[in-house]
């Protein structure tokens, strides 16, 4: 079993990576562990978590900017943010309750690392596009800044942002800094019942197209519809398409009319109103309505949304699939029965001929360790990732074969 490792300072994290760097130990890096349950599992002698490096360092909500020590509870920097009437504009994904890991575990710095985003995604773009500076300590045991409080004063390469969705593998971040955002006064959904997968990603794209500012454009089959918790929705026996809009209280109802004639053709919809909208995007933060199961694995695929029903309907021909498309339709939570290779071999091929890229996220060890987790690299890119990781990296001590078997 490997030997846990909790430094509670910047200082102590610094010196614990330069001792095993000369020991030439290999490190698994974690926060809280919501996530050591996706991806590939990490091969390691010494776990190193960053659970001790908490707390909130700056925040000036006048600003929209914070900074927090990267093992921070996800949940406190919210708690903080709401308090003020601000959030992360992003929606961070937590994996946790789907990938058998506790929920609400999640850490800013896991956010960044993984650089999952939600729905309003579509508008407020990713986790990285939110991310201003960081604070982290490389292989070598050197600690470097990249960014800062402000979005232009970077020159060069932007460091910050390349660390994000690197899943720990090239530095341990110590700190980060990030943008926040105010709370939409009100918001309202607008669910569409019984449309096909093509008909409804059709209508979230023409949504989208709009001037209304569509901020959630979410599309789930009937299993998953079933799966809801929202009082209104719950027991509908039928596919459910989802489009939130976000504004000041006096402009909402003249949007929502505007979008239901832009749909009209698609049907009359479901009105949730502002508390009953809150309630069910929450429940697409936390995947509920694609459950932990040992049953089942999980992929996440990002493709044009044009081509998102044709692949799944591709690999529904080899077997049962289940598909939550979110932004749109561009990307897809696509829930297949377990096997020996989690359906790798249809996935990736029905991918890789309309094209995009998936991520095996949740599957069991054994399986999630002989197949690739993230979308094979071509040589070129391959290339120029060993280049980075060895930049940042060079004795590879950090999430050995995290992301790839070879790196």
């Amino acid at each position: 079993m490997s030997e846990l490792w909790r430094p509670a300072a910047e200082w102590e994290l610094q010196s614990m990576i330069a001792k095993l760097a000369r020991d030439k130990r290999a490190i698994e890096v974690v926060g809280h562990g919501a996530l050591r349950n996706a991806g590939r599992s990490a091969k390691a002698d010494v776990v190193l978590t960053t659970s001790g490096l908490k707390g909130i360092t700056l925040y000036e909500p006048t600003e929209l900017v914070m900074s927090a020590r990267s093992g921070t509870p996800l949940y406190e920097i919210e708690a903080v943010l709401a308090a003020r009437g601000q959030m992360l504009a992003f929606e961070p994904v937590d994996l946790g309750p789907t990938t058998g890991a506790p929920g609400g575990a999640l850490s800013i710095g896991g956010v960044f690392a993984t650089n999952f985003s939600g729905s309003r995604r579509i508008i407020a773009g990713s986790a990285r596009d939110n991310l201003l500076g960081v604070r982290a300590i490389n292989g070598r045991a050197e600690l470097f800044k990249s960014g800062g409080r402000v979005m232009k004063n970077v020159t060069g390469i932007d460091v910050a942002r390349g660390l994000t969705g690197s899943w720990g593998t090239l530095a341990v971040m110590t700190e980060v800094t990030f943008k926040v955002a105010p709370m939409p006064q009100t918001m309202q959904t607008l669910a569409f019942g019984g449309l096909p997968d093509d008909l409804a990603v059709e209508a979230l794209n023409i949504a989208m197209s709009t001037p209304l500012e569509v901020s959630g454009a979410v599309h789930l089959p009937r299993n998953c519809a079933a799966r809801l918790r929202t009082p209104k929705l719950k027991g509908i026996d039928q596919p459910l398409t989802l489009l939130r809009l976000e504004t000041f209280a006096g402009a909402i109802e003249q949007r929502k009319e505007k979008l239901k004639a832009a749909l009209k053709v698609y049907g009359t919809p479901v009105e949730l109103d502002s508390e009953e909208s809150f309630s069910l995007w929450s429940e697409f933060r936390s995947l509920s309505v694609m459950p932990f199961s040992t049953d089942t694995a999980l992929w996440r695929i990002s493709t044009l949304p044009t081509k998102a029903a044709d692949i799944v309907f591709a690999i529904q021909k080899f077997m049962p699939a289940v598909a939550f498309y979110d932004w749109g339709g561009s990307m897809v939570w696509l829930e297949v029965p377990a096997a020996a290779d989690a359906g790798a071999a249809d996935v990736r091929r029905a991918v890789a001929v309309r094209g995009g890229h998936a991520t095996l996220i949740r599957a069991e060890p054994e399986v999630r360790g002989n197949v690739d987790v993230f979308e094979p690299l071509k040589p070129e890119i391959e290339r120029l990732t060993r280049g980075i990781k060895s930049a940042f990296d060079p004795s590879g001590l950090f999430n050995r074969g995290r992301m790839y078997a070879n790196l």
